[in-house]
């Protein structure tokens, strides 16, 4: 008797390398950072999506909120970002490496003095330019924030209320 072993499918699709040279990626900005777009799902065949922030001072980068469906790595390229992971709050400093799993509540901003760079990836990719495109417009005032909750399917990004985190913001003043 012989058996074969099935090979497990994917949701990806087949894509082209993909080369994102600094002065030709999209940028996208609020008032206290800057987001430099890498690669998003249509042009990695669905795997991931990832881009750069940079935070001013004091900058807050996202409310609390998690995925259904998506991992985010967040690389600390330079700089010290605050995050919530679950409910515990922690700093990472340049070259730490943090990985959120889906259902995992999280949140991020500069840490209280400090500015903040950061390499964020998303996988599977979803197509979250889209979303950062939108997020810019309504922190500019160019856009109704209501749009943000009227996508949260679409962009897999669900806002959940977390008291560490709020307690963190109210210590900002």
């Amino acid at each position: 008797m012989t058996t074969t072993k099935k090979t497990p499918t994917t949701q990806t699709r087949p894509f082209e390398p993909v080369l994102t040279r600094a002065a030709d990626a999209e940028t996208t900005s609020d008032p206290s950072s800057v987001m430099t777009l890498f690669a998003d799902s249509g042009n990695t065949g669905g795997r991931l999506t990832s881009y750069r922030s940079t935070f001013a001072e004091g900058a807050v980068g996202a409310p609390a909120h998690l995925h259904t469906k998506a991992s985010e790595l967040f690389f600390v390229i330079d700089g010290r970002l605050q995050v919530l992971v679950g409910e515990e709050v922690t700093v990472l400093e340049a070259g730490d490496f943090l990985l959120v799993p889906p259902y995992t509540p999280h949140a991020f901003a500069a840490a209280p003095g400090a500015t903040a760079d950061a390499l964020f990836v998303f996988t599977p990719g979803a197509d979250r330019f889209d979303y950062l495109r939108l997020l810019g417009r309504v922190m500019r005032g160019e856009a109704d924030p209501q749009e943000i909750k009227d996508s949260s399917e679409r962009f897999d990004n669900h806002y959940v209320d977390s008291p560490a985190w709020r307690e963190v913001l109210a210590a900002r003043g």
